[in-house]
C-alpha cells in the first residue's frame, strides 16, 4: 500500500518552546554549533490502491484541514514519493 508523508510546521514568525528547549540541551551537551531547532509533527498516511489525483486532493485537504492547526502552523510538505507510481515495495510496504 501506497504510503503519504505529511510534514506540518509552526509558522516561523510563532516562538517554538518545544524547539528552544531541544536547542538549549544540544548546546548544554556539547552541540555548540547548533544555532536552533524548530519541531515540527510528521505524518505518514498509508492508503489503498493507487495515488490518484482524487487521493491527492484529498490528502492535500485533510493535511490542511485536520492534521495541522492552520492559525499556528503550515503545512510545509506533502511527499507522495513513490506513492504516485502505485508501486507497494518502494513505499516500504
Amino acid at each position: 500500500m501506497p504510503t503519504i508523508v505529511v510534514d506540518v510546521m509552526p509558522k516561523p514568525e510563532l516562538l517554538d518552546p518545544q524547539g528552544k528547549a531541544v536547542a538549549g540541551a544540544l548546546n548544554r551537551t556539547g552541540h555548540a554549533l547548533v544555532t536552533g531547532v524548530r519541531q515540527g509533527k510528521r505524518f505518514e498516511i498509508t492508503v489503498d490502491g493507487p495515488v490518484d489525483d482524487a487521493v491527492k486532493a484529498e490528502v492535500r485537504r485533510i493535511a490542511e484541514e485536520i492534521l495541522s492547526n492552520q492559525v499556528i502552523e503550515d503545512v510545509v510538505a506533502i511527499d507522495f514519493g513513490d506513492a504516485e507510481l502505485g508501486d507497494d515495495t518502494a513505499a516500504g510496504a
